[in-house]
């Protein structure tokens, strides 16, 4: 199968499951951005935690912004299948170079690639501006807003998430703290492994 009809299928796809408003799969990703944590629930349950780091223009969804859109996305690609950690991807492809962790002077898209897509107006540009949870060099950063609209992770982190979400998962990017969005997880906070040193 030649890799112009894989693209255009896929391109195919997510056009399709956004008609279809997305079917979900997987567990749901909580994303808060006043905490600068992402949470995976599975039926109901928060199953781990991670570390994260979001826009630092804030939050938003219009074109040139480089903030990080709001509400309910759905994973519409993936991209990173066995790529080694540190691997840079530009242009949703992978190169043959592998930077280090917090490799002075380094900023790429890095390990694997998450696609988002907006479900409703308050995120329909994420898509088309290419909005990825997607692993960075710039470790030190994670836990603070530094990005330019992406979420990013530890390489790490995001190898384990990728392995997790399904295209069709939800993402819930949200303004409020995760303790707020899940209430009913308050009491379990505590007992939740958190996957960050």
């Amino acid at each position: 199968m030649s890799r112009h009809f894989v693209v255009v299928l896929t391109l195919a796809l997510c056009g399709f499951f956004s008609q279809a408003h997305a079917f979900e799969f997987g567990p749901q990703l909580v994303v808060s951005v006043p905490n600068q944590e992402l949470a995976v629930v599975n039926n109901g349950e928060v199953v781990a935690k991670y570390r994260i780091s979001t826009s630092k223009f804030g939050l938003g969804d219009e074109h040139g912004s480089y903030k990080t859109p709001t509400g309910t996305l759905w994973v519409c690609n993936k991209i990173g299948d066995n790529l080694p950690p540190g691997t840079v991807i530009k242009n949703r492809n992978a190169t043959r170079e592998i930077v280090a962790a917090n490799a002075p002077g380094r900023d790429p898209i890095v390990t694997r690639v998450i696609w988002l897509r907006g479900l409703d107006g308050q995120n329909k540009n994420a898509y088309d501006r290419c909005i990825y949870i997607h692993g960075t060099p710039e470790e030190h950063l994670i836990g603070k807003k530094a990005s330019y609209g992406c979420i990013r992770m530890r390489s790490k982190d995001v190898v384990t998430l990728y392995n997790q979400v399904h295209v069709g998962t939800h993402v819930v990017i949200s303004d409020k703290p995760l303790a707020s969005m899940l209430p009913e997880e308050k009491s379990r906070f505590a007992s939740i492994v958190n996957v960050w040193d």
